[in-house]
């Protein structure tokens, strides 16, 4: 599908609310770039250079990297020829400071986001995406009890390895993750919301009908 315009984008949504399907998606129709903050920053270490250097003295004291050096390299990445059809962030900003960082490295850049991503879900649909989960624990296969079973309960397809639950996709732990989530990014949420860039999305549907209904958001916003 043709651009009208780059599609600088940004994903926000609880974890289970289909970001990274849609993403894959999103990608392979609009020829996007879909950058991820941490291997973004992975990357930036290994070529080295005065940034690189100064990401590593940060990890390699286990500290957290400065909003103001993150939203650096993430201005300098959207700089190279394959992220000219636009842009996918996933994973930041991830607060309003870090959203105020970057809305104003992408206009000394003479660049902006077009649109914001919000997949709304609700609780119950979330709870079942993520406590449904089931890891093999010989070649880390993914399943899922309802959307993605194995063919012998409890047993990967593929190696005959024991699938297992991980502790954080048991329910009353995924109940907490979300109220984390929700606690984190309610005023990232706003910010973007009085910006007039939100747009909800709903997570909860399938994803072949939510990719449709993106698509006919970008038509309506003159993006594609």
């Amino acid at each position: 599908m043709e651009n009208a315009k780059p599609i600088n984008m940004v994903l926000l949504g609880p974890p289970g609310a289909g970001k990274g399907t849609q993403a894959t998606r999103l990608i392979e129709a609009y020829k996007l770039l879909h950058i991820s903050t941490g291997d973004m920053l992975r990357e930036a270490v290994k070529e080295g250079g005065d940034l690189g250097g100064k990401l590593s003295d940060y990890m390699n004291r286990g500290e957290l990297v400065p909003d103001e050096i993150v939203t650096k390299v993430v201005i300098e990445r959207m700089s190279r020829p394959d992220a000219q059809g636009g842009v996918i962030l996933d994973g930041y900003p991830r607060t309003c400071k870090q959203a105020e960082s970057l809305d104003a490295a992408l206009a000394g850049s003479g660049k902006r986001l077009n649109i914001v991503l919000y997949f709304g879900t609700s609780e119950d649909v979330l709870i079942q995406r993520l406590s449904g989960r089931r890891i093999c624990r010989g070649c880390g296969r993914i399943f899922h009890t309802v959307n993605m079973p194995p063919k012998v309960e409890n047993i990967c397809d593929d190696c005959d390895g024991e699938l297992y639950q991980r502790e954080d996709d048991k329910p009353e732990t995924v109940k907490n993750r979300l109220k984390v989530y929700e606690q984190s990014t309610h005023e990232l949420i706003e910010y973007y919301r009085e910006k007039g860039l939100l747009q909800e999305v709903d997570g909860s549907a399938p994803a072949e009908e939510l990719f449709e209904a993106i698509h006919v958001l970008f038509q309506e916003k003159g993006l594609i």
